[in-house]
C-alpha cells in the first residue's frame, strides 16, 4: 500500500496482491517505524456507513470501506473511489483508494505487483 498525504487529502493506492488479501481479509495494515514509534495506516471494510470514512487514532490512519463499494472495487475493473469527509466548518477531508498502475515513466520502484496500465495501449 503506498499513502500520499498532502493537506486535507489522503491517498491510498493498493497493488493486485494487496487487493487480493482486502477482498480475502477485510483489512490492510502497514507500517513504518521511527525508531521507537510506528505510524500505521489501514484499510478496513465495514456495515457501519455507505461512503468512505477515516479516522485517525493511536498513530494510525484508517480508511474505512462501505462493504459494497468493497465488493465491487475488488471485483471488477473499478479503478478506485472517493468521498468529501465533511469536518465541519466548510472544511472536508478528500479521501481516494484506488488501484496502483503500472507507471509509464522511468522509475525505480518495484512494479511487478501493479495493475497493467490502461495508457500503456494506444
Amino acid at each position: 500500500m503506498k499513502l500520499r498525504i498532502k493537506g486535507n487529502s489522503i491517498r491510498i493506492r493498493v497493488s493486485k496482491t494487496e487487493v487480493a488479501n482486502f477482498e480475502k481479509n477485510g483489512e490492510l495494515n502497514e507500517s513504518t517505524f521511527f525508531g521507537t514509534n510506528h505510524f500505521h495506516y489501514c484499510l478496513k471494510k465495514t456495515n457501519a456507513s455507505s461512503t468512505l470514512y477515516s479516522d485517525y487514532q493511536n498513530n494510525c490512519i484508517t480508511l474505512y470501506i462501505p462493504e459494497e463499494i468493497a465488493t465491487e472495487w475488488t471485483t471488477t475493473d473499478m479503478v478506485g473511489f472517493n468521498h468529501k469527509m465533511p469536518l465541519g466548518n466548510d472544511e472536508h477531508l478528500f479521501l481516494l483508494v484506488e488501484k496502483d498502475f503500472v507507471c509509464l515513466d522511468n522509475t525505480f520502484e518495484d512494479q511487478s505487483d501493479n495493475f497493467p496500465n490502461p495508457n500503456a495501449v494506444c
